[in-house]
């Protein structure tokens, strides 16, 4: 069976998939890795091991008879770069995106370079610290200068575990393209400050995102980043204008059909912009719904005495929408119509009111249920509308965890009444995107249909 091996790396898990060529999945293996900690105590990746594992997990699958790997890509998290050196070897930690940002040091940063506002427009970055994975680079030069010297390349972490197989450095624009405050968007180029800093010169080259390089006769792929890949099955799929809401901890509306520039309007309520595996900007929202979810829940459980899991057999119930709606306050703004946007740094920091609310209004777990369902969504479609913006979308899809809640599509739907609303599912659709980016590369069949989707409205 001729197969492509897909590597996801997420900040917990770890797995590798197989697909057949038919992009059935047919083998999948996953593990988890303990943090380290690196130069000061603060936890992150154990990067010797994860190079370990993938190069131990490829040699056992190509050592397997009753598959033949054909291609091999990987995916992995955004905001992490891997330093190595002139040898190849990785000169430094696997910095955390989490960890803190010196504050003399990111003010120095943007009084030099036109101020917070400006560079965040124009580079399409929120102000986030580490998580602007240039500004990483711009703290190895000035709080350890002997090491940024060191750097040969400093690389993305689905570049890096591409390095690992095919020792060729290169750049993919979907690592760069997100949030990284490295693409100056409206000059399409690094920006300024990447030139002026040296920062250029750990950069490796950039290639189209389906570069595939030939090793002993399989094709490697130059790895995406883990969102950016999940767009790709549904950019294959489907031509007219849609969104995409990728439910995890964060909710993510993606709109390819929206290019238009960032405003200062919308950075304050947590939009910014990614780069498709086309090198097409697109507008993107957020929100963090899936970890209020996931709080809120254990403590309607433990108020109401119950199982966490009774969330999942909760059955969308609109009368009691409506008798909620009827007493005022839950979800009252909900709606496309009304153009409301989130408070400023309301998708970072709160999905909803619902935290701050009593629970003895609530006569059961499944009444508050839908309580904090009609909450979420009302931040929900405020974020979403954010990247509708006359773009003529005529489909919303719904990947992740929440494309599974009866609640949460039943209230999408209803606040969305003319668009069409869809449940998505695929097996695992990063890895699947990163298999059909270089699908040219490896297999001769025609694409068939790999989202199954389920209407609701």
């Amino acid at each position: 069976m001729k197969v492509v091996a897909v590597f996801d790396v997420g900040k917990t898990n770890k797995k590798l998939f197989l697909f057949d060529e038919q992009y059935r999945l047919v083998g999948e293996q996953s593990d988890r890795f303990e943090m380290v900690k690196d130069e000061d105590g603060d936890d992150c990746e154990d990067l010797e091991r994860m190079t370990a594992w993938v190069r131990e997990s490829l040699a056992r699958v190509m050592a397997r008879q009753d598959v033949r790997v054909r291609a091999v890509n990987f995916s992995a998290y955004g905001a992490s770069l891997v330093h190595i050196g002139m040898d190849g070897k990785p000169v430094a930690p696997l910095y955390n995106y989490l960890k803190a940002y010196p504050e003399a040091l990111k003010r120095r940063f943007y009084e030099t370079y036109g101020g917070e506002v400006m560079l965040s427009l124009q580079t399409a970055s929120p102000v986030l610290g580490s998580l602007n994975s240039g500004m990483q680079l711009y703290r190895i030069k000035y709080q350890h200068p002997e090491l940024f010297d060191r750097i040969r390349y400093s690389l993305h972490l689905p570049q890096y575990l591409s390095y690992l197989v095919t020792g060729r450095a290169v750049s993919d624009i979907t690592s760069i393209g997100c949030h990284t405050n490295l693409w100056n968007f409206p000059q399409r180029q690094y920006h300024e400050w990447v030139y002026r800093e040296g920062v250029i010169e750990k950069l490796a080259p950039i290639v189209p995102s389906w570069t595939a390089t030939d090793v002993d006769g399989v094709m490697v792929g130059v790895g995406l980043h883990d969102s950016s890949a999940a767009l790709i099955p549904y950019l294959q799929s489907f031509q007219e204008p849609w969104v995409l809401i990728s439910t995890g901890t964060w909710c993510i509306s993606m709109n390819p059909f929206n290019d238009s520039p960032l405003t200062a309007r919308e950075l304050q309520q947590d939009c910014l912009c990614y780069i498709s595996y086309e090198g097409l900007p697109m507008k993107a929202s957020r929100l963090f719904a899936g970890y209020e979810h996931e709080r809120e829940v254990l403590r309607l459980a433990d108020y109401f005495q119950c199982s966490p899991a009774a969330a999942a057999g909760v059955r969308f119930d609109r009368e009691c929408v409506v008798a909620l709606r009827a007493r005022g306050g839950l979800g009252e703004r909900s709606g496309a119509a009304g153009g409301e946007v989130l408070a400023s740094g309301g998708g970072a920091e709160r999905s909803s009111d619902f935290g701050a609310r009593g629970l003895a209004r609530f006569g059961s777990f499944e009444e508050a249920y839908h309580g904090l369902l009609m909450d979420i969504m009302d931040r929900q479609v405020r974020s979403t509308s954010l990247v509708l913006h006359d773009t003529g979308v005529g489909r919303i899809f719904v990947d992740g965890g929440f494309g599974k809640n009866e609640v949460y599509m039943r209230l999408l739907a209803d606040a969305f009444p003319d668009i069409k609303v869809f449940a998505a599912s695929m097996p695992q659709a990063t890895a699947m995107g990163a298999a059909l980016a270089i699908h040219e590369s490896w297999n001769s069949g025609a694409l068939g249909e790999v989202v199954e989707l389920k209407g609701y409205g």
